[in-house]
């Protein structure tokens, strides 16, 4: 029996903004774009993998679900799994592989986890899909410096699977909108979606879903909608041709005094410092500006962000992104020079990643 958790997720999302845009006329545009977004991205023609995407999510079964922690590093969804529910779950989580941001856990609880050799007629062990990413690691240096989120709007740019979208609820976010135009990412987020069920709804009034999904690049958003009290843009600049363009469509989606943070790759240097790479950087070939922190410092403010301040500045280890079971591609360690890994394979320094907060 296929479930319906990608059409009730796609319904609470279309009724979300249509609350929204009553209070808030300039939702009526996202409002007016939403259906060709959602069907766009379930094209055959677009991506070629839409249809079976859709039947991994469609064919998950539907489990008992005892709790649901937002807040724990390893987002846990608590649940006895029989161990045909389990070999089900993860042959069909194994389709939408490679997992990159994480991680998440389905089953038992994550302080207690089951020997996977125990008897079938017993609770059988959870399954941990243990990402490419630490992206709780990540979490835990950027939450500290956050403005409360309890009670806000928030948008999620680039939001991958939906990991730190689905920490923002945890930490209250009133509503919380991933962007991403990944195919792969937006199903992801749905087989989550499919466990979490109504755990992030609103306990009061519409019991709306907090945590939604619209799998568009932010350029695709209409300009200057000033939605948003926080605006998330991590692991994004990156990757745009125009950096200067990206920042102000961020901060076109911010409500005057909201707050932007913003998470990118950055070089050693002042503020004239800017590393364009020639070809590929750590084997990307979309990657465009690595400026120093002062130099981001002084884009930002340019762009016209007030009180910009650098909170956080991290060397990626090859503990925080690696290979794992659930992605099984080539990572952090293979791009970095063998002799060095303070370089990567093309002699730019290794990724290093600051985190900034800005004002509206």
């Amino acid at each position: 029996m296929l479930n319906d958790t990608i059409a009730h997720a796609e319904r609470e999302l279309y009724l979300t903004l249509l609350e929204l845009a009553q209070q808030q006329p300039n939702a009526y545009e996202w409002l007016t774009q939403l259906p060709r977004w959602l069907n766009d991205i379930k094209d055959k023609a677009n991506y070629a993998h839409a249809p079976a995407y859709q039947a991994s999510v469609a064919r998950l079964p539907n489990i008992t679900v005892n709790h649901v922690d937002l807040n724990s590093d390893v987002l846990t969804i608590e649940a006895n799994l029989s161990e045909s529910q389990r070999k089900q779950i993860i042959a069909l989580l194994k389709q939408l592989m490679p997992w990159r941001k994480g991680p998440f856990q389905i089953g038992g609880q994550f302080e207690n986890q089951i020997d996977s050799g125990q008897n079938e007629d017993e609770q059988a062990a959870p399954i941990l899909i243990d990402t490419e990413w630490h992206s709780d690691w990540k979490w835990q240096r950027v939450a500290p410096h956050l403005s409360p989120l309890k009670g806000r709007r928030v948008l999620d740019v680039g939001g991958g699977s939906g990991y730190h979208g689905w920490r923002m609820a945890g930490a209250g976010a009133d509503t919380v909108i991933i962007i991403d135009p990944s195919c792969l990412f937006y199903h992801q987020f749905m087989a989550i979606r499919h466990f979490v069920d109504s755990a992030d709804a609103h306990t009061h009034g519409t019991e709306r879903y907090r945590t939604h999904y619209i799998p568009v690049p932010l350029e695709a958003l209409p300009d200057n909608s000033q939605l948003f009290d926080t605006v998330f843009g991590m692991g994004v600049l990156y990757h745009r041709q125009s950096p200067f363009e990206h920042l102000q469509q961020l901060k076109g989606q911010l409500v005057k005094g909201g707050e932007l943070v913003l998470e990118t790759l950055v070089i050693e240097g002042d503020s004239n410092t800017v590393l364009v790479p020639h070809d590929r950087y750590a084997q990307m070939n979309n990657v465009y500006f690595l400026p120093s922190v002062a130099a981001l410092i002084g884009w930002l403010e340019k762009a016209g962000f007030t009180e910009v301040r650098c909170v956080d500045v991290a060397v990626t280890s090859v503990d925080e992104q690696r290979k794992t079971e659930w992605m099984t591609y080539h990572s952090l360690a293979d791009f970095l020079d063998p002799n060095d890994s303070s370089k990567t394979l093309e002699g730019y320094p290794a990724p290093m990643r600051a985190t900034l907060i800005a004002k509206k």
